[in-house]
């Protein structure tokens, strides 16, 4: 038996509607659409939430709270693994200027550094990071480097 050959159970698959084949379908004529109306129309479906007009729930309804969603800040991270450090060298002080300069980190507007655990770390560097996962602080330390929160 090859992968090809494979064939669903008997009655287990469904065939599609056919429609518009003539009064002894069941599916002829109008085609399960009704007679008239917008929803008989080619093209004719209404956004989510529409009514026909009436006032939709959606703005009947009472608004509470505050939302400053216009105004809110995004805080662009940059996040980096300790084994993308190890190539920086041995001694090497690492902050985000330091990885701005270095193109390293190519977004606009990253703020904030975050430092990963993954990959391995022979060399011993200073970095200093707004954030460090428990395992990147470990493997820092354990290279014989320091971990600084800013």
């Amino acid at each position: 038996m090859k992968l090809g050959e494979l064939k669903p159970p008997s009655g287990s698959r469904k065939g599609r509607k056919r429609i518009g084949r003539g009064p002894a379908s069941g599916r002829g004529k109008t085609c399960g659409r009704g007679h008239k109306g917008q929803k008989a129309r080619a093209g004719g479906k209404t956004r989510p939430g529409f009514e026909g007009g009436q006032m939709p729930l959606q703005r009947r309804l009472p608004k509470r709270g505050f939302t400053n969603v216009y105004n809110e800040k995004k805080v662009a991270t940059a996040s980096m693994n300790v084994g993308e450090l190890a190539r920086f060298g041995d001694g090497a002080t690492i902050d985000l200027n330091f990885l701005k300069e270095r193109k390293a980190v190519k977004e606009k507007g990253i703020r904030y550094l975050r430092v990963l655990g993954g990959g391995e770390l022979n060399a011993a560097l200073t970095v200093r990071a707004h954030y460090f996962t428990p395992q990147a602080r470990a493997k820092i330390e354990g290279a014989g480097g320091k971990a600084e929160a800013e």
